[in-house]
């Protein structure tokens, strides 16, 4: 059956260029439905030039609750807001907003939240643990401060311009000085096997032509290999990551997690549900 939307509807968009690789609005909606709510999530395709002229639309936009923000607009996004939560002061970057009565627009980022919160639903629990991490750009910042905040004991931070690599270990290090935080622009194969676990914040692995990461017939089972990318679920790193009996850590499993986390922060009351003993 489909989803009801009428002038009722709280309606939320999803921000990004582009958007064809967002399933997120969709699995929002159905959850939404299921938990009886008159909320509807649709993405918006916005172009780096126009998001400026966009966002100043949606404060005038009255039955619009708030909005998500995607690739690549997670930092160009913040000094078009009002303010920010503490938590998306810190990481530098935003990918969820909520638009107050009066059109102002707060920001928060739950990516990292979400993936740790994911692992954990998984059975991972990241302290003491050596981390991976491909990617500092506007989600990869979320995922660096949430490991290292939940006791990830090393931190490497792989990325193709070494001066945003740099300053995202800097910020995590200044923040938590207990990880062992450092940027590389270069995969050396003994981070790869002294991982225990890889995660790539990045687009890459989104298209069939995209390179590999790294050399993944070097990946062991005892590692938890994840991925942030939607689309493909099975991205070529999690399925080198599967075919060596690694835990495979899907990119859904973040999105998952932070739907309690936006309901809280736009003010959507659900009902209370637990599931294989968890509230979601």
């Amino acid at each position: 059956m489909a989803m009801k939307i009428t002038g009722t509807t709280r309606i939320r968009f999803i921000l990004g260029d582009p958007v064809q690789q967002i399933i997120a609005s969709h699995n929002s909606n159905l959850r939404y439905e299921a938990d009886g709510l008159d909320v509807a999530v649709c993405p918006l395709h916005v172009r780096a030039e126009d998001l400026e002229t966009v966002v100043q639309s949606i404060r005038c936009m009255h039955n619009v609750i708030g909005f998500g923000i995607t690739i690549p607009h997670k930092i160009a996004i913040l000094p078009l807001l009002d303010s920010l939560t503490e938590r998306a002061a810190l990481i530098g970057s935003v990918n969820t907003i909520a638009r107050r009565p009066d059109g102002s627009l707060l920001g928060d980022n739950v990516d990292g939240q979400g993936y740790l919160d994911g692992l954990t639903r998984d059975g991972v629990d990241v302290r003491g643990l050596r981390v991976l991490q491909f990617g500092a750009g506007g989600a990869g910042r979320a995922v660096a401060f949430s490991l290292a905040s939940a006791g990830a004991a090393e931190l490497v931070i792989r990325n193709r311009n070494m001066e945003r690599a740099i300053a995202l270990a800097q910020d995590v290090a200044r923040a938590y000085p207990a990880c062992m935080v450092r940027a590389s622009d270069l995969v050396a194969e003994d981070d790869v096997r002294q991982a225990e676990i890889i995660v790539n914040t990045t687009s890459q692995g989104m298209h069939a032509e995209d390179a590999c990461l790294f050399d993944y017939s070097v990946l062991a089972a005892h590692q938890v290999v994840s991925d942030i990318i939607m689309v493909p679920e099975l991205t070529p790193l999690l399925k080198a990551g599967k075919d060596a009996g690694c835990l495979v850590a899907y990119g859904k499993r973040m999105t998952e997690a932070q739907y309690p986390l936006v309901c809280a922060l736009l003010g959507i009351d659900r009902p209370h549900q637990v599931h294989g003993g968890a509230e979601v």
